[in-house]
């Protein structure tokens, strides 16, 4: 019948002969005993250490022991281990100044309290607006900390 043209010719994988049956190799063996190359690496990197120990850099890692509750990635600083939304639900549903003490702010939530009882009640408006105001706002720990919303 004669040489077919090279795009009508059966498949052969590398190292295999011409009329030699197709599957010879078991399966994952190079033919000749070739090693597969290894996988690229970053420009600069040493082959087979992490990415950053070639330069000393510490290796990125999932937990940060100085910031156990993550790191505001606007800020950079760590978040605090208070809610907003504990705060601020605190705030709203017990208005004496409850949340304020949540969040730390003891002077403030002192002070809330104090107006509280000495208004006859009418004080606790302010409480309540500060309930509204911690939920919407970027509130803070009494430590400075940014403080996440769950």
């Amino acid at each position: 019948m004669g040489q077919q043209p090279p795009e009508y010719q059966p498949y052969q994988q590398p190292g295999q002969q011409p009329g030699q049956p197709y599957g010879e190799q078991p399966y994952g063996q190079q033919p000749s005993g070739q090693l597969p190359p290894p996988p690229p690496q970053p420009y600069g990197q040493p082959y087979g250490q992490p990415y950053g120990q070639a330069y000393g850099q510490p290796v990125p890692s999932a937990f940060n022991p100085n910031a156990p509750y993550g790191i505001d990635p606007m800020t950079g600083m760590p978040f605090s281990d208070k809610t907003k939304l504990v705060a601020g639900l605190l705030q709203i549903l017990l208005p004496f100044g409850i949340g304020r003490f949540y969040m730390g702010q003891t002077g403030l939530g002192v002070a809330q309290l104090l107006v509280a009882i000495f208004t006859c009640g009418v004080g606790t408006l302010w409480s309540l607006i500060d309930g509204i105001i911690i939920l919407t706002g970027n509130p803070r720990d009494s430590l400075g900390r940014p403080m996440k919303m769950s």
